[in-house]
C-alpha cells in the first residue's frame, strides 16, 4: 500500500440551495437546452439501485471519443456518489449529449487509466484541472506526473455506446453535441 500518496478530501454533496443549484442543469437538458453546454456537460439517466426508479445526474465530460461513441466522466464525490453506485448495480443507461440520446453502458476504469485521463484533461484543461484537485484536496504539482497520480484516486467512469448507436441517421447533417 502507497501511503505516500494524499488521500482524496471527498467534498460532502451540496445540500440546501446548493443543490437548487447544482440541479438546475437537469432542468435545462429537460426543456431541451442541453446543446448550451456545448458537449461539456451530460445528463445522465440511470436507474436507482434501490427503488429501479430512473435518476438524473448532469456529468461533466472528461474526454469524449465519437468513434467508438463514448464519453469518459469522473466522480468527483468518490465511490460513494449514488450516480456511480447506481451504475455499478445496473451498467447499462442513457445519456443526452446536446439534444441527441444515447443508450450506454458503463464501464468502471482502472486506476491507472484514471491517471492517464486526468493528465490529458490537465492539458486540454489546467485550470479546471488544478481547481479540482484543490477542491479534492489532491495537492497536484502542475505537472503531468502530479495529475497522473491525482487521476490514479479518482474513480473514472466511460460511458459506451451500445451498437445500435451508430447506426446512420436520416438527415445528412450531424447535430451538434
Amino acid at each position: 500500500m502507497n501511503h505516500s500518496a494524499p488521500r482524496p478530501r471527498r467534498p460532502a454533496p451540496p445540500a440546501g440551495w446548493r443543490r437548487r443549484a447544482a440541479r438546475l442543469p437537469v432542468r435545462l437538458f429537460r426543456i431541451g437546452l442541453g446543446p448550451l453546454f456545448g458537449g461539456r456537460l451530460l445528463l445522465l439517466v440511470h436507474t436507482g439501485r434501490l427503488t429501479g426508479a430512473a435518476r438524473t445526474a448532469v456529468l461533466e465530460v472528461v474526454e469524449h471519443t465519437a468513434s467508438p461513441c463514448s464519453w469518459t466522466v469522473a466522480s468527483g464525490y468518490g465511490p460513494e456518489a449514488q450516480w456511480y453506485r447506481n451504475l455499478g448495480h445496473t451498467p447499462r443507461a442513457t445519456v443526452q449529449s446536446g439534444r441527441r440520446f444515447h443508450a450506454v453502458t458503463a464501464r468502471f476504469l482502472p486506476a491507472e487509466d484514471g491517471g492517464q485521463i486526468m493528465a490529458r484533461y490537465a492539458e486540454a484543461r489546467p485550470r479546471t484541472a488544478a481547481r479540482l484537485c484543490a477542491y479534492l484536496g489532491l495537492g497536484a504539482d502542475g505537472t503531468p506526473e502530479g495529475y497522473r497520480e491525482a487521476g490514479r484516486l479518482i474513480p473514472f467512469v466511460r460511458l459506451e455506446c451500445d451498437p445500435a448507436c451508430h447506426r446512420p441517421r436520416g438527415r445528412g447533417r450531424a447535430s451538434g453535441g
